[in-house]
């Protein structure tokens, strides 16, 4: 299947995508098809998103284009089922039944093409008992398991952003799923089907190694006690004299070393090895980062092997040089934004477009798909 897209580039070149409009993780997965150069077409209901962001600056729609469709019209869906039969993928994120009740839930799109792979994104699943409850990142990974081990010991869980649901347990595991099922598909004997992205499922399989480490009794089923969770002192977070913060993860004995010299923690310094002697350990590196900047230590530590680092903000990310030489942020159209990943040699992705406005692209995703109904229908909805 051949498209025009957006100046299409990328592994995905080819791939048509609809995206029934949502917010979180599912425009992100979509954002990651984009990135990769399928063209995604985000069907946006009248109205707008429920978001509050301006659709300019929402960067999860780059790489997309827009249409607006009305599922709540009476041909709403037909103009949903009509991008569908011309689709590879379609991307949903509503509560469990609610595609079916618009008319575009997985039966009605593989009867029009039944090859279609069917995305569905959600935070508790398609079935269990808490299927049709509402949820937020939060809720999914704190009963997955995956919250209770991050935070200090003695402390409330610390919520880390919506990355780690949302995003690693949801968006990433329905990516990595579409693409499976679009393989299958377009083998010989391949079919399309639905696959059931729930980031409870997803957070709960990002810690398989941590699992394996507590069966084997090499974990303990608390926070802030363990090797990777803050528990021992060259694993983590200090300030330093200027209230900025470094991040320490010298772990194997070696690094170890070199970090405690450029440290200057002392020949008298606490076993590592021993943990009852952790904690005379942890003030000791603590008191020795007190007495310099973060800027300084940035100094001490560059271009060596001691698993050092200063703790950025957002803004001071893009900025760094090694960031800066690799691209890792790019601007477009006057918006920082992190560079689409991971990187090709053959088939190069890049941010070929900003944030897809809803329903500007009617027109052109008309021709582009043949599908001159949809031509009509957007002037209409957007008036």
């Amino acid at each position: 299947m051949t498209t025009t897209g957006l100046g299409s580039q990328g592994p995905l070149t080819g791939v048509r995508v609809v995206e029934l409009a949502g917010i979180g993780p599912g425009p992100f997965a979509a954002m990651l098809l984009a990135d990769l150069g399928a063209d995604v077409v985000r069907v946006d209901r009248p109205g707008g998103s429920v978001l509050g962001i301006d659709p300019a600056f929402d960067l999860t729609n780059r790489n997309k284009r827009s249409v607006l469709v009305d599922l709540k019209a009476e041909d709403g869906p037909g103009q949903v089922l009509d991008l569908v039969e011309r689709a590879d993928v379609l991307i949903e994120g509503y509560r469990p039944g609610v595609a079916e009740r618009l008319g575009v839930g997985p039966e009605a799109c593989l009867a029009r093409n039944p090859r279609l792979v069917y995305g569905r994104m959600t935070g508790w699943g398609q079935d269990g008992p808490l299927a049709d409850r509402a949820g937020h990142d939060i809720a999914y990974i704190a009963l997955s398991g995956t919250l209770s081990m991050i935070g200090g010991s003695g402390e409330p869980p610390t919520v880390p952003a919506n990355l780690v649901g949302d995003y690693a347990g949801g968006s990433l595991y329905l990516v990595v799923g579409v693409l499976a099922a679009l393989q299958h598909a377009r083998t010989p004997e391949g079919t399309g089907q639905v696959v059931d992205a729930a980031i409870v499922d997803g957070a709960a399989h990002l810690a398989t190694m941590i699992h394996g480490m507590l069966a084997a009794g090499s974990w303990q089923d608390r926070r802030g006690a363990n090797l990777l969770d803050g528990g021992c002192p060259f694993y983590g977070c200090y300030a330093t004299a200027d209230g900025q913060y470094m991040a320490v993860g010298p772990l194997e004995p070696r690094f170890y070393d070199e970090f405690a010299t450029l440290l200057e923690l002392g020949d008298d310094a606490p076993d590592r090895n021993e943990p009852g002697q952790w904690e005379a350990l942890r003030a000791r590196v603590a008191d020795r980062f007190g007495t310099r900047t973060r800027a300084e230590w940035t100094t001490i530590f560059e271009g060596t092997d001691a698993c050092t680092a200063p703790v950025l903000s957002l803004r001071e990310a893009p900025g760094h040089p090694h960031l800066a030489a690799r691209a890792t942020y790019v601007e477009h159209s006057g918006l920082t934004q992190p560079a689409p990943a991971p990187r090709f040699s053959v088939t190069p992705v890049s941010v070929r477009s900003g944030p897809a406005l809803p329903g500007a692209d009617t027109e052109a995703v008309a021709a582009d798909w043949d599908l001159p109904g949809l031509r009509v229908h957007g002037k209409e909805a957007t008036g």
